[in-house]
């Protein structure tokens, strides 16, 4: 699954940005059989969920974006968004778009996120 990220870039803190991710090769009957997902990485850190949202579009959060980020779906473009407002610089990372399906992950190319105090 080709996944292709955009949206990064620098922010102040307290700003917002909105990522984007879209799979352009999967046809719509498929997109919808993937819970789509943004993980990010810190400098020096692991790749960590940040948020998750299935076809139906249940979500989940971590603690530390819960109230801030919120990801959405639009099945019918293939697309994945992840809104993120009142950004802190503890959110600077490489953030990275992902597909799963059962034992399935795809990731697409990572998109960095600097957030300035």
């Amino acid at each position: 699954v080709q996944l292709q990220a955009s949206g990064g870039g620098l922010v102040q803190a307290g700003g917002s940005l909105r990522l984007s991710c879209r799979a352009p090769r999967l046809i719509f009957s498929t997109f919808t059989t993937y819970v789509m997902g943004w993980y990010r990485q810190a400098p020096g850190g692991e790749r960590v969920l940040v948020a998750d949202i299935t076809s139906s579009g249940a979500t989940n959060y971590a603690g530390p974006v819960q109230g801030r980020f919120t990801i959405s779906r639009d099945n019918s473009n293939k697309r994945v968004y992840l809104q993120m407002n009142n950004l802190k610089p503890e959110d600077t990372a490489v953030y990275y778009c992902n597909a799963a399906r059962g034992t399935e992950s795809n990731w697409g190319p990572g998109t960095l996120v600097t957030v300035s105090s």
